[in-house]
């Protein structure tokens, strides 16, 4: 079974990058299941419902999620359906619109799939979460007699250290593990021993001559000149698409094989 975990989905223009895209890709690839992490699809912060048909409409079968998930108060409503294809973060308090972990049915049979928040993310440090190896051991420890062919999880989270280890946390009792929210793809896509894929970070889709999908113009004063100033999304120049591409053995829910795949477009 082949599944593509696409990277943050940026704005606009990463929505136009996944349509021009993913569906010769999926093609191309024999592709199975196609999952997308879009908590920055509109304007950077958050998913619209809007957004939601449209990445779907373009052939993503599943959404994962970040620290902007909830971000629209719209899309409370399908991140708690269990029957819609859209989760936020699993290590939330008690009490937060949305599940965390939801199956999707494959003709392989069904699929797993989790997000976890990172302990450290940015400005987003201070709001409360769980502890994600814990949450994940309850998870797993919960859902074992259910029948399923693969298991997905992604990892949302600042620190490399911490993603690395959740890869390693899990390793052999998940299908993948898969790192995202940084942007920038890192070059450690690998199926480590127990069987479990893992990439520290997948990547982004959307602006590549950008300070990870935002203008430089709004970015560089800030660090020059401490400027306080409001992201402006870049819908210019060339594009970039970050996926990774998992081969799993149904029979076991290992995987198989692990490669991440970079397009870069010089012209929408």
């Amino acid at each position: 079974m082949k599944i593509l975990y696409i990277g943050d989905v940026m704005g606009d223009s990463g929505l136009e990058v996944i349509e021009q895209i993913l569906p010769g890709l999926k093609k191309e690839l024999g592709v199975d299941l196609t999952i997308a992490q879009a908590e920055n699809t509109t304007s950077g912060k958050g998913i619209s419902l809007n957004d939601f048909d449209r990445i779907r409409a373009a052939g993503v079968d599943f959404c994962t999620a970040g620290n902007h998930s909830l971000s629209l108060e719209e899309i409370h409503q399908a991140m708690s359906d269990p029957e819609a294809p859209i989760i936020r973060p699993a290590n939330y308090p008690a009490g937060t619109p949305g599940r965390g972990f939801k199956y999707i049915e494959t003709t392989d049979g069904p699929v797993l799939i989790v997000s976890l928040l990172g302990q450290i993310v940015g400005r987003d440090a201070d709001k409360p979460t769980i502890n994600p190896l814990k949450t994940i051991d309850n998870i797993l420890d919960a859902e074992q007699s259910k029948p399923k062919i693969a298991t997905i999880v992604n990892f949302h989270g600042d620190y490399s250290s911490e993603k690395f280890i959740i890869g390693h946390y899990l390793d052999g009792r998940v299908s993948a593990v898969i790192g995202d929210h940084w942007h920038i793809p890192t070059a450690d896509a690998d199926v480590l021993p127990g069987g479990t894929a893992h990439i520290t970070d997948v990547g982004m889709c959307g602006s590549l001559d950008s300070s990870l999908g935002v203008k430089f113009s709004s970015i560089i004063p800030r660090w020059r000149d401490g400027k306080q100033t409001r992201n402006q999304l870049e819908e210019s120049g060339r594009m970039q698409f970050n996926a990774l591409l998992v081969n799993i053995d149904p029979k076991t829910a290992k995987a198989t094989s692990a490669r991440h795949i970079r397009k870069i477009i010089e012209n929408l």
